[in-house]
């Protein structure tokens, strides 16, 4: 059924989830469902999150709506616990242990909805020796082997694939999986659980095909060596006239032939098949990209399967003819963004707001969760709430900084 107050498509329509505030991978974990239709509450705490951005643009803050509650008032936690009652799934990122103290932890939660699925999302998991500890994406994927494995060049450093990989591959993705499933198996059986959602489980998962290649023989413990690495002269990126890069994947040799052959290779092509003469084909093909501009390259691929690609920016991407024929980006309220994904037939995700600002839709929540206490004259009222509208108008922060898990060095989730 759909939240009174709001139209809402998607094939999580009807499914409410409390997402406890914090950034980085939590954050769009309750983005994806909310981009999926369903009605995700944002409790933001007085002060906000220490993003360090203007909540405006904060766009995995779209499609939910937020509310204020100071989590170490002496009514917050009844307050969040109010909006448990009415859930089917929480969010939380804070470091183990740090939710059970602010009295809105697994127990107190399915204590007052048996039928809840908790949600957690860690860098390091809730137990093991690192668990207590600070982190970053990029040490999460250091311990799991999946950086060292990134990187064309054997005797240089891993390449860092921004925060892509860890956080949001093996962190959100896999957090809204385990939701998922569990929030299927509450429905059927009407039991909730926990999910322990850890970066580290999830990026070392997403590498099992390449254990399976490793322990067959197929593939190198070190970089730069492999196939899909960037040890392959056909598998990576070239430097074009202009300072711009194309990108090759031309792994089977229906597609490798008419890559050659477009490229202008001629019979430097049959080293392809000789890993001995590889650094000579590399110099052939980086060598022919040279000669032309970006622009000029791409107009030779075009239309082929050379499989070849522009390396675009992402201010460029929106534009390419085959994203903006699929509309794979939007405009929403004049900010430019990726679209809701994957796609369905018959319930599809739409953008249906900006980025939510903290405490905004406070009262509105009230009233379609049913949930007086959030109101200032509720039952655990504390007074007016600040105008969040106003810079400067939020109270300062109330949580210790080690609670959560937002982009800083004290902290254990980028």
């Amino acid at each position: 059924m759909t939240t009174p107050g709001q139209s809402r498509t998607g094939p999580l329509d009807g499914v409410r989830v409390v997402e406890l505030a914090g950034i980085g991978p939590g954050p769009f974990a309750a983005m994806l469902l909310a981009d999926l239709g369903a009605d995700v509450v944002r409790v933001d705490r007085p002060g906000g999150a220490g993003l360090g951005i203007d909540p405006a643009y904060d766009l995995t803050n779209r499609n939910k709506r937020s509310v204020l509650v100071d989590l170490k008032a002496a009514d917050g936690p009844a307050t969040v616990l109010d909006l448990v009652a009415r859930a089917d799934v929480l969010i939380e990122g804070y470091r183990p242990g740090v939710a059970e103290r602010l009295g809105v932890g697994p127990d107190a939660c399915l204590a007052r909805n048996p039928r809840l699925v908790y949600g957690r999302m860690t860098g390091w998991g809730q137990d093991g020796p690192l668990a207590p500890s600070a982190g970053h994406d990029i040490g999460y994927l250091a311990v799991t082997g999946t950086l060292g494995m990134i990187g064309p060049d054997p005797e240089g450093p891993p390449t860092v694939p921004a925060n892509l990989v860890g956080d949001y591959a093996g962190g959100s993705l896999y957090l809204v999986i385990g939701i998922l499933a569990a929030l299927r198996h509450a429905r059927e059986h009407g039991e909730g659980q926990v999910v322990d959602a850890a970066i580290v489980d999830g990026s070392a998962h997403l590498a099992t095909m390449i254990h399976g290649m490793l322990a067959a023989g197929g593939w190198q413990d070190r970089r730069g060596v492999n196939l899909l690495d960037g040890g392959c002269p056909f598998y990576g990126t070239y430097e074009t006239s202009d300072g711009g890069y194309m990108a090759v994947g031309a792994l089977e040799q229906r597609f490798y032939d008419e890559f050659a052959r477009l490229l202008g290779l001629g019979e430097t092509a049959a080293a392809r098949a000789d890993l001995a003469r590889w650094p000579e084909l590399r110099t052939a093909v980086a060598t022919r990209f040279r000669t032309r501009t970006r622009a000029e390259w791409t107009a030779v691929f075009e239309g082929t399967d050379a499989c070849v690609s522009p390396v675009l920016s992402l201010r460029e991407a929106p534009a390419h003819p085959h994203l903006a024929a699929r509309g794979t980006f939007v405009e929403h309220t004049g900010l430019v963004q990726p679209a809701p994904a994957p796609r369905f037939s018959a319930t599809p995700g739409t953008v249906r707001t900006g980025p939510v600002l903290p405490g905004a839709d406070t009262d509105e929540v009230a009233r379609d969760w049913d949930v007086p206490a959030l109101r200032p004259d509720g039952p655990h009222g504390d007074g007016p709430h600040p105008d969040v509208s106003r810079p400067g108008a939020l109270r300062p922060d109330t949580l210790h900084p080690d609670d959560l898990h937002p982009d800083d060095a004290k902290e254990q989730q980028a």
